[in-house]
């Protein structure tokens, strides 16, 4: 065992799962009062229930084995089977290694969470999770960092790109959509102060993710710290660019978002590029994620309601297929050609359709079997007096 990248790996884990109460902040802040209870106990809920999960079969189906290269084995069941003293190419113990994962297993579907605030039943959403995770989400992990097919085809994933936010994004797409609009879509912001505290958290937290995703204390993992604060920086600004530009304001909420958006991008190639390669990413991604929010999302029969797909879909599908441009060994800006290019375009291409008719599968036969939206009653009170009797204080 390497002491020094298994007690990197044990503060990144720590890292990430900081920005749980991050999002939580950042989506309780852009919500209506009556519904930041709600909404940020739905984000917290995976902290208990992705971790069991993940404990009796996300591991072993994610990184255990493989049928066709689609998906891992039940070997090794509540992590039975495992040495505690087995490590991993970077010499941190496997159970180590698991903590990790087990993070990100409990991130991607807190993200997914904004998408449908206010709205969605709980007992629809848990049972949603739990079978979202088992059906798509460690199938994906299992393809891209467990030795499937997407991982032999040579996609470059560095934290997440595909597995997470993409992922995250198409299947709020998917559950906007079988939830409904909401009936007062124009709500205001609770507390742009809990925003603001809850992307810096985020981007905090985001150090671990990336850099961390490096499994040791090397030049990927300062590489991916670099990046971590270049292409999230250029993005903020060119978020608030484009609000002045477009909208005559410079919006906190908007440069928040310009943030986050730039850190979703620069997930998947993180350790990959360099520093103007993060520039460029994070660039393109406040114009890409802007552009679909402000023209055509209205277009798009889905009510968003926190922009999950806008920022994490729209953002992570640039980052993957950046990735193949600007990666500094086989990119097309640095000499590779156009072979890492269309690896990532498949790979990009692969997850939005598998994740799009997976959750949309999971979705209608939930709807089948149990009641998805809250009484109409029960939204117009809003959701935290509703369900839970507390509310918010106020600060």
């Amino acid at each position: 065992m390497n002491a020094t990248n298994t007690l990197f790996v044990i503060l990144a884990s720590i890292l990430v799962f900081f920005m749980i109460p991050g999002l939580a902040l950042f989506y309780g802040g852009l919500v209506s009062k009556r519904n930041t209870v709600n909404t940020m106990l739905m984000v917290f809920i995976p902290c208990g229930l992705s971790v069991v999960l993940w404990v009796i079969c996300g591991y072993t189906l994610s990184f255990s084995g493989g049928a066709n290269g689609l998906i891992g084995n039940l070997d090794h069941l509540l992590m039975h089977g495992i040495p505690l003293g087995e490590v991993t190419a970077t010499k941190i113990p496997t159970q180590v290694f698991s903590l990790f994962q087990m993070m990100f297993a409990i991130i991607t579907p807190a993200l997914f969470i904004g998408a449908i605030v206010g709205r969605m039943r709980t007992s629809y959403l848990i049972s949603f999770i739990l079978l979202w995770s088992i059906l798509v989400y460690y199938p994906l992990v299992h393809l891209v960092w467990g030795g499937g097919f997407l991982s032999k085809l040579g996609t470059l994933d560095f934290a997440g790109g595909t597995v997470v936010h993409i992922n995250a994004g198409i299947t709020a797409l998917v559950l906007s959509s079988l939830v409904g609009p909401r009936k007062e879509p124009g709500c205001t912001y609770s507390n742009l102060a809990l925003v603001l505290i809850g992307t810096a958290i985020l981007w905090i937290g985001w150090y671990g993710f990336n850099a961390g995703s490096a499994l040791a204390l090397d030049d990927n993992a300062v590489t991916a710290i670099l990046t971590t604060t270049v292409s999230p920086a250029t993005a903020l600004l060119g978020w608030a660019g484009l609000d002045y530009l477009f909208n005559h304001k410079i919006t906190l909420a908007g440069a928040c978002t310009g943030a986050v958006c730039g850190l979703v991008a620069i997930t998947p190639a993180a350790a990959y590029v360099d520093l103007t390669g993060a520039f460029f990413i994070g660039l393109g991604a406040s114009l890409i994620s802007f552009s679909y929010i402000k023209w055509l999302k209205p277009r798009v029969k889905a009510d968003d309601a926190l922009d999950v797909f806008g920022c994490h879909g729209v953002s992570g599908i640039w980052g993957s297929i950046a990735t193949g441009l600007f990666a500094l060994k086989g990119g097309l800006f640095y000499g590779g050609g156009f072979k890492q290019v269309g690896i990532q375009i498949i790979a990009t291409l692969f997850t939005i359709v598998f994740t799009l008719v997976m959750t949309t599968l999971i979705g209608l036969a939930l709807k089948r079997l149990m009641p998805i939206r809250v009484s109409q009653a029960d939204e117009f009170s809003g959701l935290d007096a509703a369900l839970h009797g507390e509310q918010v204080a106020k600060l």
